[in-house]
């Protein structure tokens, strides 16, 4: 076979070239070829934070008119269940989270079984709530570190009684989220990480336990940015809150939180782009201070403002 010339080669060697780049530009599983989604977060709010309306019907109607899709209850709670669920039909909103109202008084963390038996049954009396609301999560805190409950006991009891837990969250179709919070208690994402790891690692839990991710909280320690990319698909539900480093220096710890959304430390374009690129595509749900429809209908704006990034 007669030798190339140096047009001819220099010709193949571009094409080659071409046609390599091409390849990884369509290559399955490439980062050309799967670009970042864009995320399309539907807007709820707490329960607690509507404060009008004389019933739950007339709460709901109120979220729903303010521009929100869902609301997230408490569980357990003094609702009846026929009274929860007139409101969710006739306003045609979701509830998409239930809170466990048990966890802070009684820790799944603590070295006292009694205490957390109890803490196991509100849990477990959260995720019927969730069921029966057509909810697909329970926030759980699931310890609480301080001088009389150490971290090292709070980790094992906590995993334990989740793990215990799991089978029933299982059979409800619910998921159990873990959310970070001011309770001394898995403070970095990769702890959170390696924490969920433990739980899961019996197989049993593996597909019920995640994390409910509160924006506001971290920003204490860290970057939610940073929380969402490395906790990826683990994320259930978001809180939506800010937080002012600022406020804190001058004020005290607890005035950080007193700031209006979009006017925090959140930098809610980059969050946007974390949600973006780990494919989050779920609910943002406000815990702010409440109000009438003129305060809800400012925070649903300002929600829409930030998701916007």
């Amino acid at each position: 076979m007669p030798a190339l010339d140096r047009r001819a080669l220099l010709t193949l060697s571009t094409a080659a070239l071409a046609g390599a780049a091409l390849a990884c530009q369509s290559a399955p599983g490439s980062a050309a070829a799967r670009p970042a989604k864009k995320r399309k977060l539907r807007k709820a709010l707490g329960i607690g934070m509507i404060g009008a309306g004389e019933t739950l019907r007339d709460k709901f109607l109120l979220a729903r008119d303010c521009g929100f899709a869902g609301v997230e209850m408490d569980g357990p709670s003094g609702n009846k269940l026929e009274d929860v669920l007139a409101a969710r039909d006739a306003s045609g909103l979701a509830i998409p989270s239930v809170v466990d109202s048990e966890h802070w008084s009684h820790s799944l963390g603590d070295p006292d079984p009694a205490e957390r038996a109890k803490g196991r049954a509100g849990l477990e009396a959260a995720l019927r709530d969730a069921h029966a609301y057509g909810a697909s999560s329970v926030l759980l805190v699931p310890a609480v570190v301080d001088k009389n409950r150490s971290y090292d006991v709070a980790w094992t009891h906590s995993i334990a009684e989740i793990r215990a837990t799991a089978p029933l969250a299982r059979e409800l179709g619910v998921k159990i989220a873990i959310e970070n919070v001011w309770n001394n208690f898995i403070l970095t994402p990769t702890e959170a990480n390696r924490y969920l790891d433990e739980i899961t690692s019996d197989g049993i839990a593996s597909d019920v336990v995640g994390w409910h991710l509160d924006l506001g909280n971290l920003l204490i320690y860290g970057w939610p940015e940073q929380w969402v990319r490395i906790l990826g698909p683990r994320i259930q539900k978001l809180h939506i809150k800010e937080f002012s480093r600022k406020k804190m220096d001058d004020l005290g710890r607890w005035k950080g939180f007193d700031v209006e959304l979009g006017e925090g430390d959140n930098d809610w374009p980059a969050i946007m782009r974390a949600l973006d690129e780990v494919g989050y595509d779920g609910w943002g749900i406000a815990e702010v201070d409440g109000g009438d429809a003129v305060r809800l209908k400012d925070v649903s704006a300002r929600m829409d403002r930030c998701f916007a990034g």
